[in-house]
């Protein structure tokens, strides 16, 4: 399979914002020679000897060509993993260590893990005496295993074991049943124990940047969770019914992933204040998203490609604050998306937006807002005037129980309609006509 830039996001956002490159000339005036498009020569007729050759060398160059396309890819690797590493620093404010600091840094480490060790065993003493331990903060002290005895802590709240060498976290965490805050972010985890499920008093749970493809099923039983970390992984998917578990979730982070789509049960997180899915694959969101009445900040920025449109019940978010739909390929903003009428930050760079035309979007989130607005009660007019056109055409209902029901039907708004206009006080025709509609 041939490499391809584009499955590495962030190095493919990069070499889009390069200038392009002239294609270089050969030196001696050669004229038109294209690299990708070499002249075609008739072959000349071979021999058996030579025609075996001739395939044996066809053999050679193909396994050379697949080993150019395994340096190559795992060039492309390397690049994407570097970009990753200054992109994160960037978001913390870190300056990015150089790899000898590394080394250095790994090696000062590799010399108090003797401390480390007696650190550890002094906990697990403490908790063996009978003492209270609520509280285990062990972050960047170059561990590569954590005690199964850990899950045995009774009325441990805290467990804080970020930024060490852990690949693998033990069954007996399912233990620490008071345990309310788990960091274990900046780890080489590649999976999460389902234990985890029995965490029924968890209420933040990071594991930011590791090595994660997906998360438990069982993540959906922490009901309690009302934070959410799971960034700088390479997660392909959510669970399924991860949206319909965790009812009291606040704050989900899950950008710099691959994720091609959030699962639709993530529609039922009514408590959702926060949605970050930045820097992921996503080709589309739930088609009722709109049902996150408490969101206030949602960022879908840097999905590049994939990314081309909104659903209808977009405009249902009505309690939305702050947007990010940068770098996307959307064309068109929701006809009505002028609802948003708490919106404060929007940005929506690097789009190919037709709708709202760049001259309103430059003029900031306000002209936005009313321009679809506008958008939207055209609309809403235009279809007032076919329904009422519909209603006099010849194709209308001329048995007598048809044309009393469209009777009925057609008093019922009319009078509807004048009840609100007469009751409105100070309301603008607009706000009037809004009103007859919802």
């Amino acid at each position: 399979m041939d490499p391809a830039p584009q499955a590495h996001p962030i190095l493919s956002y990069v070499l889009s914002r390069l200038p392009t490159l002239a294609k270089a000339r050969p030196a001696g005036g050669g004229g038109d020679f294209d690299i990708e498009q070499p002249p075609v020569h008739t072959p000349s007729p071979r021999t058996p000897s030579t025609a075996g050759e001739g395939d044996l060398e066809a053999c050679r160059a193909v396994v050379r060509l697949e080993e150019t396309h395994d340096a190559y890819e795992a060039l492309l690797q390397e690049a994407e993993g570097r970009l990753e590493a200054v992109y994160r620093s960037a978001m913390e404010g870190k300056d990015l260590e150089e790899p000898d600091g590394r080394d250095e840094s790994a090696a000062a480490a590799a010399g108090d893990d003797a401390a480390v060790q007696e650190e550890v065993i002094a906990v697990l003493r403490q908790a063996e005496e009978g003492k209270p331990v609520e509280s285990v903060r062990l972050v960047d002290r170059q561990l590569r295993h954590l005690p199964e005895a850990f899950g045995r802590i009774q009325g441990l709240r805290v467990l804080d074991v970020s930024r060490n060498q852990l690949e693998v976290i033990p069954d007996a965490i399912g233990g620490l049943d008071h345990l309310e805050e788990l960091r274990l972010a900046s780890n080489a985890l590649i999976s999460l124990p389902d234990s985890i499920g029995l965490l029924l008093n968890l209420r933040i749970l990071n594991v930011g940047s590791n090595r994660l493809r997906s998360l438990p099923d069982s993540i959906s039983k922490c009901r309690s969770l009302i934070e959410l970390d799971a960034s700088y992984n390479g997660l392909a998917y959510l669970p399924t019914n991860i949206g319909y578990e965790l009812v009291n979730l606040r704050k989900l982070w899950v950008h710099m992933n691959k994720l091609r789509s959030l699962p639709s049960s993530i529609c039922e997180m009514r408590s959702l204040y926060l949605l970050d899915a930045h820097f992921n694959e996503l080709c589309g969101l739930p088609s009722a998203i709109g049902k996150l009445s408490s969101l206030e900040i949602l960022n879908l920025s840097s999905n590049f490609s994939d990314l081309k449109d909104l659903p209808a019940s977009f405009g249902d978010l009505l309690n939305l604050r702050e947007l990010d739909l940068s770098n996307n390929q959307i064309h068109a903003l929701p006809d009505n998306f002028g609802r948003l009428d708490k919106l404060e930050k929007l940005n929506l760079e690097q789009n190919p937006l037709s709708m709202p035309p760049m001259e309103i979007v430059n003029k900031g989130v306000d002209a936005v807002k009313e321009y679809m607005l506008q958008r939207w009660l055209d609309i809403l007019l235009e279809e007032e005037r076919k329904s009422i056109a519909a209603a006099e055409s010849p194709q209308a209902p001329t048995t007598p129980s048809a044309w009393l029901a469209r009777s009925v039907s057609w008093v019922s708004d009319v009078s509807g309609s004048l009840v609100g206009y007469l009751s409105g006080e100070n309301k603008t025709e607009k706000d009037a006509y809004l009103d007859q509609q919802y």
